[in-house]
């Protein structure tokens, strides 16, 4: 499941628990379901729309594949903290490390 409306990006963003490395900002807020959801935000800063949607495919990846390891029942934001092209390892490592984190917190 993808956060979709600008109140749920809006309501994470209120929370205000967030953590950030030379990778990416994740921006993390209980949800109340029994799974995680993702949201993305990639401003036109970053890049023309080939390297935007690339970072947003390299996150949704990670996302996919290693949703076993991240906490269940939270709304997690992204946006890209770096200019150059991240690999898939540096995303789903930065991904998994920023919001197991930020979910200890909560």
């Amino acid at each position: 499941m993808h956060l979709k409306h600008s109140t749920e990006f809006e309501r994470v963003y209120a929370a205000r628990r967030s953590a950030q490395d030379a990778t990416l900002k994740a921006m993390v807020a209980p949800n109340g379901l029994e799974h995680s959801r993702l949201g993305l935000s990639v401003g036109k800063r970053y890049g023309n729309a080939v390297r935007r949607n690339r970072f947003k495919r390299l996150v949704r990846e990670a996302f996919r594949t290693n949703r076993e390891q991240l906490p269940s029942g939270f709304d997690i934001v992204v946006i890209p903290r770096t200019r150059s092209e991240p690999t898939l390892e540096m995303v789903t490592s930065s991904l998994v490390g920023l919001v197991s984190k930020v979910a200890r917190l909560s």
